[in-house]
Formats: C-alpha cells, structure tokens, sequence
C-alpha cells in the first residue's frame, strides 16, 4: 500500500519476481515458493559460474546434473576441506536446475550453514526430522500433504553438512522419503 500511494509498484524492483495468477490458484505454497525463481536471471549467473569451477569441481557437477537432468536419481556425497568451495558448487549446482524451472530443496544441519544456500532451511525445518530421533523415528510428512507433494516434485536436494547429524536423523528422512514415494500419485 505504501508503495502504490507513492507511485511505486513491484515492477520497479529488479529481480523482483512478480505474482501472477497461477501463484494464486494453486494451492500449494510450497511448490509456488520454490517455483518464484527468476529463470533467465539463473541461466545467466549458472553461465557465468560454470566457467569457475576447477576440473574436479566441474566432474562433481557433471555427474549431478547428468543425473538430475536424465531423472536417474541417486546419492552423491562431496566431501572436502573448509575453504574447497563446496557451496559454490551447491549455488552452481541449484542456479543449473533452478534455470529449467525445476525445484532445488537447499537444507544444511546447521541453521548458520542453511542462510549461504539461496532458499536454504535447515534439514529439520525443511523435513520435519524430530529433534531427538531414535531408529524407530520417522519425520512428521504426512504422505499426501503439502510437503510431500513438494518433496515428489523436487529434482534435486542438497544437503550441506550432513555429516554433522546422527544417524537416526537419516533413517528416518529414508522412512518417510520410502512412505511419500510410494504415494507418488
């Protein structure tokens, strides 16, 4: 209101996604949330960054997008020292995807970790995980809801700092993720 009482509107901030009628008839903010990326912008910075990335770097991302784009699926552990440019490759990685409209879920174990990651939330928030998992635990996502339908539709997750959780954090995610997945549709 402010804005339109001085003249402005939203059209006037650059790289603000602006709403549009399909955001407001489809009932799913989630999937709208993760869908408000600006797609030539995206393809703009992932083809400035693919250019930085070293060899090793390059062949992580190779074999990721190679996957995601052919709908392989898969688990890909990256590890390396503070200062190896992880999270630029997980900012390359999710600019690739984001560019063709598809959905990127950034989650990390920390909630310092989740804010260096466009969209990023930590693997609690973002899945539900308990706080005090056991090996019987499982995330609270009911199978048709909201979230789930988010997860469906996700080409790809990072996970930044999974190492830091217990083990009980990934058998759970694994039991929901098997439950959501049976209901694919």
């Amino acid at each position: 209101m402010i804005m339109l009482f001085n003249g402005g509107t939203l059209k006037d901030i650059a790289h603000f996604l602006q709403p549009s009628r399909e955001d407001i008839d489809n009932s799913n903010r989630l999937i709208v949330d993760e869908m408000r990326y600006d797609c030539v912008y995206l393809e703009e910075k992932h083809l400035e960054w693919i250019h930085m990335l070293t060899t090793e770097q390059r062949s992580i991302y190779d074999e990721i997008t190679g996957a995601v784009f052919k709908d392989l699926g898969g688990v890909f552990f990256v590890y390396g020292f503070g200062g190896t440019r992880k999270t630029f490759v997980w900012k390359t990685l999710a600019t690739a995807v984001r560019s063709r409209g598809q959905i990127v879920l950034n989650v990390a174990s920390s909630g310092i970790a989740s804010l260096l990651l466009e969209g990023g939330r930590t693997a609690h928030s973002r899945f539900a995980i308990p706080l005090n998992p056991d090996e019987y635990s499982v995330c609270k996502i009911k199978p048709k809801s909201d979230l789930a339908k988010l997860i469906k539709e996700a080409s790809l997750i990072i996970w930044d700092e999974a190492p830091m959780m217990i083990k009980f954090c990934f058998g759970a995610l694994d039991k929901s993720f098997s439950d959501i997945m049976k209901n694919k549709r």
